[in-house]
């Protein structure tokens, strides 16, 4: 450890800690502004400047090491004049409209000025920049609230690996976005919002539905269906005082009922078909690999709307790989407008299907038109956990006083395989549970059925199960070694498609989910999203599965009876008709689309 002075108190540090790390450790604050733990640190703010005996001038506290026998002061009269200054300045180019921002009192800037003591602008002067973009169906750019704290920028590139913004012109006239100003729409932005969750300001922000949604609810011409996903349920509270990974799937169905939503489904129900679909496509794909027909291996799951543009752009020539099945949340809405609507007796044309997601993506995932039923959009209107929570507010419900409420049937029931979609690994560890199990008559060979080597947060994970004792009709797999990876964050995905590009790739079948942690940490989850609190919202997640009384996707009744009903078998031609899709070359510069490209035999 390392012994130095701060504030006049002998404090002990890790070697290679920053001074701001330090003291933080320490129970010692030192405001900050750009720095952003496991994110960012490049010290463009200067804003965590302190005195450290024997330098000249003040020094970035985020970017200076600790060393032996430092003694640094974090309150003196020049630190505080200097951080007044530094706020005053940022200041005086941005805009004052606090009031009517959706960051307005969950806004880092504004708690940096209270925290400092501002109580007047000093500053006045011609303001840099001012545009907005509003092309993306996903996300909004607002230039004119962005302060250069540069984190945008790290996570796009470093974290996320697709390097859509960066710094564009330079001093005054500075701007960050894609080059040549381009908007985001026309770039390779895969919507993943990760840029949105650590944004301190307003600058980027998730493209608002909320009166879309409303309008629809008070029309007295619209059934509005509504439908959650898993990792919204382990979120919300957070919106509402309640400590990160707190479950509060009740209290969420009843505030749902009480802002007036016809029915409350569960995405969950969707996600059990899923890995019915989904599972059977894998078995039918290995088992044409076993006995020398056309396969493509490995196969890989398409959950993700952000990780699927992704793969259209960057590695166009492997779409084939991907799972054909949609998303779960736009296989309910299918069977909302289809399935649903002929059991009520409603005409489609008057449903609203409306998704609570953790995801940005899945705003433009609505709108792509391969999703449409009979030219109708499957879902009309995707918000955000952060969205739910403002409608809640807006509503006047009082969240922590509601009493648990209950999904609807026959499309809110589900098991705890559905759950666990919420986190990365929980795809893989559903499918394996119900495709083990298909195959051998026996639960798949894991304490508890909890696939252990697919979770946690590592960026990639990998498992292998043999499989042993096999029921007679899938004898041709009795002793086959299935391979599987997962990942998470697009800079993992890089590295796994790599390998597939390659034909390299050793597995099987590849679970990826477009944001680090995988929903739990969408791009609409509420702020901020730690590593503590994907770690709190994962836990959540796997106590929901462990406390349901059905744990398999293939014990869902209602999916069973779905398929008695409607469907008739998995990956028949209903299934194929509203559950699956395909997907669009795009190119890394859009310029594929439009093109056809042959699909290839690995």
């Amino acid at each position: 450890m390392v012994t130095l002075t701060i504030n006049g108190k002998q404090v002990q540090a890790e070697p290679g800690m920053s001074v701001l790390e330090a003291a933080k450790a320490n129970n010692i604050m030192i405001p900050h502004f750009c720095y952003l733990e496991d994110v960012h640190q490049v010290g463009a703010c200067r804003i965590c400047v302190v005195e450290i005996e024997g330098a000249r001038s003040l020094q970035a506290s985020c970017m200076v090491p600790v060393r032996e026998g430092m003694v640094v002061r974090t309150n003196t009269a020049r630190v505080k004049r200097a951080r007044k200054v530094l706020y005053e300045l940022m200041l005086s180019d941005h805009p004052r409209n606090c009031l009517s921002c959706l960051r307005n009192q969950n806004c880092e800037f504004q708690k940096l000025g209270e925290l400092i003591q501002i109580s007047e602008f000093r500053f006045e002067g011609e303001k840099s920049k001012s545009f907005v973009d509003l092309s993306s169906p996903s996300i909004v750019r607002d230039s004119s609230k962005c302060i250069l704290c540069r984190r945008c920028i790290t996570v796009c590139n470093e974290i996320q690996g697709v390097g859509v913004l960066n710094v564009q012109k330079r001093g005054f006239h500075s701007v960050i976005g894609p080059a040549d100003e381009l908007p985001l729409s026309s770039v390779n932005c895969t919507n993943c919002g990760q840029c949105v969750m650590v944004c301190p300001v307003g600058a980027l922000l998730a493209k608002d539905v909320t009166e879309r949604v409303w309008d629809a609810i008070f029309d007295p011409h619209k059934r509005v269906i509504v439908q959650t996903a898993p990792a919204v349920r382990v979120a919300l509270g957070e919106e509402f005082g309640y400590p990160p990974g707190t479950i509060v799937t009740g209290k969420m169905a009843t505030a749902l009922r009480e802002i007036g939503f016809d029915e409350i489904f569960d995405t969950n129900f969707a996600a059990d078909l899923t890995i019915i679909e989904e599972g059977t496509e894998f078995l039918q794909r290995v088992t044409a690999a076993l006995t020398g027909k056309n396969a493509v291996l490995p196969m890989i799951t398409s959950c993700s709307p952000g990780w699927i543009k992704y793969i259209e752009h960057e590695f166009p020539q492997e779409l084939d790989h991907l799972s054909t099945c949609k998303s779960p949340h736009m296989m309910l809405g299918a069977l909302a407008k289809t399935y649903y609507a002929e059991k009520i007796g409603v005409d489609p044309k008057d449903i609203f299907v409306v998704s609570i997601m953790p995801c940005t993506a899945k705003k433009f995932e609505i709108t792509r038109p391969e999703m449409f039923i009979n030219g109708m959009p499957t879902v009309d209107a995707v918000l955000t956990t952060r969205e739910l929570a403002r409608m809640i507010r807006d509503a006047g419900i009082e969240f922590q006083e509601l009493p648990d409420g209950r999904f609807d049937d026959p499309l809110g029931f589900s098991t705890g395989a559905a759950d666990i979609f919420g986190t990365t690994g929980g795809v893989m560890e559903a499918a394996l549970r119900t495709v083990y199990e298909i195959v051998t008559g026996r639960e798949i060979p894991f304490e508890r059925l909890e696939v252990t080597p697919v979770r946690g947060l590592s960026q990639v994970k990998e498992a292998a199960i043999k499989i042993e004792g096999t029921k007679p009709e899938y004898s041709y797999l009795e002793g086959v070694e299935v391979r599987v990876a997962v990942t998470s964050g697009l800079s993992g995905a890089k590295r796994l498609m790599k390998e597939v590009a390659e034909g390299t790739s050793p597995y099987h079948f590849i679970e990826v989910m477009g944001c680090p942690g995988g929903c739990i940490a969408g791009g609409g989850q509420p702020k901020p999203t730690t590593r503590s609190i994907r770690e709190a919202r994962m836990r959540a997640i796997y106590a929901e599965d462990a406390g349901k009384p059905k744990r398999k996707s293939h014990e869902n009744p209602f999916v069973a009876k779905l398929y008695e009903e409607f469907l008739g078998e998995p990956l028949g031609h209903r299934s194929h008709e509203l559950l699956h899709t395909h997907y669009v070359p795009r190119g890394r510069y859009n310029e594929l689309e439009g093109t056809r490209i042959p699909i290839q035999t690995k």
